[in-house]
C-alpha cells in the first residue's frame, strides 16, 4: 500500500523560471565564491536579488564569470526533478538549520541534473532550457556586514 506523502504548505508561489535560477545560481556561487547558499532571497518575476555572506566584495571581473557561469549551466537543457526523503535520511547530506520548527518529516529534494540539489517545497521549471537568459542588473557591497547583494532579471 503506497503512503501519501504529507509536506507542509507552501506560503508564496515562486516564479518557475526564477526560482529555479535561484537553485543554479547558489550552487555557482559555492564553486566560485566557496560561499553557502544566500543568506536572504526575493524572487520575483521581473527582477529579483540575492544577498551573500562573503570575506570580500567580487571584482568586475568575478561578476562577468559568474553570469556566463550560470547560462553555462542554464544552456545544458538539465532535468529539473524531485525526490522524497526523511529527515533523518537529509542529515549529513543537506543543511537542515532552514527547516522550519514543525517541519514535515518528509522533506523534497530539487535537483537540477548533477548540478546542484536542495530542500525546497518551491515551484520549478522542468528543465533548465525554459529559464532563459541570467542578466545580473546591478550589486553592491556592504563592507560592515560583508555582504553582497545582486540583482538580476531572466531575459
Amino acid at each position: 500500500m503506497e503512503q501519501e506523502i504529507q509536506l507542509n504548505d507552501h506560503n508564496k508561489q515562486e516564479y518557475p523560471p526564477m526560482h529555479t535560477c535561484e537553485h543554479i545560481i547558489n550552487q555557482t556561487m559555492i564553486r566560485i565564491f566557496n560561499c553557502g547558499r544566500s543568506v536572504s532571497a526575493h524572487i520575483e518575476r521581473k527582477k529579483s536579488k540575492l544577498d551573500y555572506r562573503l570575506e570580500t566584495c567580487p571584482s568586475e571581473d568575478q561578476v562577468k564569470k559568474l553570469e556566463e557561469a550560470v547560462n553555462e549551466v542554464i544552456a545544458q537543457h538539465l532535468p529539473v526533478t524531485t525526490e522524497f526523503i526523511s529527515q533523518e535520511e537529509a542529515k549529513g547530506r543537506f543543511d537542515l538549520q532552514r527547516l522550519p520548527e514543525d517541519a514535515s518529516e518528509t522533506v523534497r529534494v530539487v535537483k537540477v541534473g548533477d548540478y546542484d540539489e536542495c530542500l525546497c517545497i518551491g515551484t520549478h521549471v522542468i528543465n533548465t532550457s525554459e529559464i532563459g537568459t541570467f542578466k545580473i542588473i546591478s550589486h553592491d557591497w556592504d563592507e560592515e556586514t560583508k555582504r553582497w547583494r545582486m540583482r538580476f532579471k531572466l531575459v
